[in-house]
């Protein structure tokens, strides 16, 4: 463990907090402290990266780890967002449906032997999203252009995670496509080659077997010529 794990850890433990200040709309400055509390919790997911390229501390648990918490983060949020009819249903539905498609065809790449990497539409809708989040909590206090700020933001998200889901896909059924083919191809070299020792294997055979007949031909006849 480093300290961009830990970080990445401390932002999956810090989910529960940020749903239960956010559904507890009662509490003083409400508003203050929700858009606090998950601007620094997402935050932490520029640092975790920022510290473990910096340190050259890159792990398999970082890789595994620091998606889960994006994706329980921003899950989270919107879902206690819909609870309290702040954001749309369908519009939850679309970004956190895009997260798990995303999430499964990286794992279903990832059985395949090929990688999909992070797209730029893709960094670009985690960041709007934070903003988006943030501008509808404080939106529930400073109406006006917040609000329409927020809205703005949220609508721009579900067209990213509409859009770069697509990409994706592209990237996917592409790489799918080549790996499919290149272990087609590879088969039928092996099954070549197979083909070519079975062959081999027997002309050696029958080689054996025409010089083990010329020297038994030898031994009852010596004068027969070699």
């Amino acid at each position: 463990m480093n300290l961009p794990n830990y970080l990445t850890l401390a932002r999956i433990f810090l989910v529960p907090i940020v749903v239960a200040v956010l559904l507890t709309k009662d509490i003083p400055n409400w508003t203050f402290w929700g858009a606090s509390l998950f601007l620094v919790t997402a935050l932490t997911d520029l640092l975790d990266g920022y510290l473990a390229r910096r340190r050259k501390q890159v792990t398999t648990l970082g890789r595994l780890l620091d998606p889960i918490a994006d994706k329980l983060l921003i899950s989270s949020a919107l879902i206690s967002l819909v609870h309290l009819n702040m954001v749309k249903p369908w519009m939850a539905v679309i970004i956190i449906g895009r997260e798990f498609a995303v999430s499964g065809l990286r794992s279903i790449a990832a059985h395949e032997g090929f990688s999909i990497n992070v797209s730029t539409l893709g960094k670009g809708k985690m960041v709007t999203q934070v903003a988006a989040v943030v501008g509808i909590i404080l939106g529930h206090k400073y109406h006006g252009w917040v609000q329409v700020t927020a809205l703005v933001l949220l609508w721009s998200v579900v067209i990213l995670a509409l859009v770069s889901m697509i990409q994706y896909f592209k990237e996917f059924w592409s790489k799918l496509d080549s790996s499919i083919k290149y272990r087609e191809k590879r088969k039928r070299k092996v099954k070549e080659q197979r083909r070519r020792l079975a062959v081999e294997r027997r002309e050696l055979h029958r080689l054996r077997k025409m010089e083990h007949i010329r020297k038994q031909q030898e031994e009852l006849d010596p004068s027969t010529p070699g």
